[in-house]
C-alpha cells in the first residue's frame, strides 16, 4: 500500500466529511476513494470514520491520526521544493500525457522541450486524466496534459485548447458516402469511448452532448486502447469519436457544427520554470501537430443538407 497517498486521501475526506465532495476534489470517482479509505483502515487496524446515510464523522482514532497525517503529507510535499533550491544540473520533469495524444505529437513535445531546456531530463508517462490528477496531487508528477472537465481545486491550469473530434465509421457504413455527418445521423449505433473511470468528466460530458444533439447509442463500450477501438469500428460493431485517422476499413468524417469540444490543458500543483516551459511547448505542439485551437477560436464548418431518414441507424 502507498501509505502517503492513502494518508492524503484520508486528510481530504476528513476536511470534507463527505466522500462525494472529497472524490470531486481529488478528481476521482467515489467508489475507489471509499475502497482506499477502507484499505487504510484495514492496514492500521482501526476505524477512522463513522459512516451513515446522513453524515460522515471522524472516530476518536481518526481525530488522533489527522494531525499526524497532515504533518506527514506537508513534509512530503515540501521535499521537491527543498531539492529545487539546491540547483544542480536542472533535474528532471515528470509529465503525464493521455494515451491517444499521437506519436507525432509525443515526438514533437520531446524535441521542443529538449531544445528549450536541454539540461532537464523529461520523463513522459502515459496516464489517464483520473490517474494524472491523483499523481499530481500526490506529488508523483510535476505536470500533466489533462482533459477537462476536472474537479481538482488544488491544481492550477494553463490555457485551454479545444479539439473538435469527428466520427470514425466502418468503411461500408451508409454515412461514409457523405463528406460530413450530423450527430443525430448516428441514430442508435453503438459507441466505443474512453472508460468513465479514466476520463470521468469528459466521458459524462461527451455522452450528454450526444444526447443533446439527438444521438443516443444503444450501447456504450469502453475502449482503453486505440487498436481495440479501431477493431470494433472496423468490425461494424460501433462508431467512435476522435481526430482524423487513416486506417484501412475505417473512414473519418467531421461532425457538422462541432457539437463535441474536447478541452485539454497543462495542469500542475507546484509551479516551476521547467513546468511553465513545458506548458508553452504543449500549446505550440498541440496547435501545430494535433489541430487544436484556443478555446472560443474554432473556425466554422460548412453546413450540408441532412440525409434522408433511410440513412439513419
Amino acid at each position: 500500500m502507498d501509505l502517503i497517498r492513502h494518508l492524503r486521501y484520508f486528510t481530504v475526506v476528513a476536511d470534507e466529511l463527505h466522500f462525494g465532495n472529497a472524490a470531486a476534489r481529488l478528481g476521482m470517482a467515489q467508489p475507489p476513494l471509499s475502497q482506499r479509505i477502507k484499505r487504510l483502515e484495514d492496514e492500521l487496524g482501526v476505524r477512522l470514520f463513522d459512516r451513515s446515510s446522513r453524515q460522515v464523522r471522524l472516530t476518536e482514532a481518526g481525530r488522533l491520526l489527522l494531525a499526524e497525517a497532515r504533518d506527514i503529507v506537508e513534509r512530503v510535499d515540501a521535499i521537491p521544493v527543498l531539492l529545487a533550491r539546491t540547483g544542480g544540473d536542472g533535474g528532471s520533469l515528470r509529465v503525464g500525457v493521455p494515451a491517444d495524444l499521437g506519436g507525432s505529437a509525443i515526438a514533437a513535445l520531446v524535441a521542443g522541450f529538449r531544445a528549450a531546456r536541454p539540461e532537464v531530463r523529461l520523463a513522459l508517462i502515459e496516464m489517464s486524466t483520473a490517474d494524472q490528477v491523483a499523481a499530481l496531487t500526490d506529488g508523483a508528477l510535476d505536470g500533466g496534459v489533462i482533459r477537462h472537465p476536472v474537479g481538482a481545486p488544488s491544481l492550477r491550469f494553463g490555457p485551454v485548447l479545444v479539439q473538435h473530434p469527428g466520427v470514425l465509421l466502418p468503411e461500408d457504413d451508409p454515412l461514409a458516402a457523405f463528406s460530413s455527418v450530423h450527430l443525430a445521423d448516428l441514430g442508435a449505433r453503438h459507441l466505443v469511448i474512453f472508460p468513465r473511470e479514466a476520463e470521468p468528466g469528459l466521458h459524462e460530458e461527451t455522452l450528454a452532448d450526444c444526447r443533446r444533439h439527438g444521438y443516443v447509442p444503444a450501447e456504450v463500450h469502453a475502449g482503453r486502447h486505440s487498436q481495440f477501438t479501431l477493431g470494433l469500428v472496423m468490425s461494424g460493431t460501433a462508431v467512435a469519436f476522435g481526430p482524423r485517422a487513416d486506417q484501412t476499413g475505417v473512414v473519418w468524417r467531421p461532425l457538422l457544427g462541432d457539437p463535441l469540444a474536447w478541452r485539454v490543458s497543462m495542469a500542475w500543483q507546484r509551479p516551476s520554470e521547467a513546468v511553465e516551459e513545458f506548458g508553452e511547448v504543449v500549446l505550440r505542439v498541440l496547435r501545430e501537430n494535433a489541430g487544436m485551437v484556443h478555446e472560443g477560436a474554432a473556425p466554422p464548418r460548412p453546413v450540408r443538407p441532412r440525409p434522408s431518414s433511410g440513412l439513419l441507424a
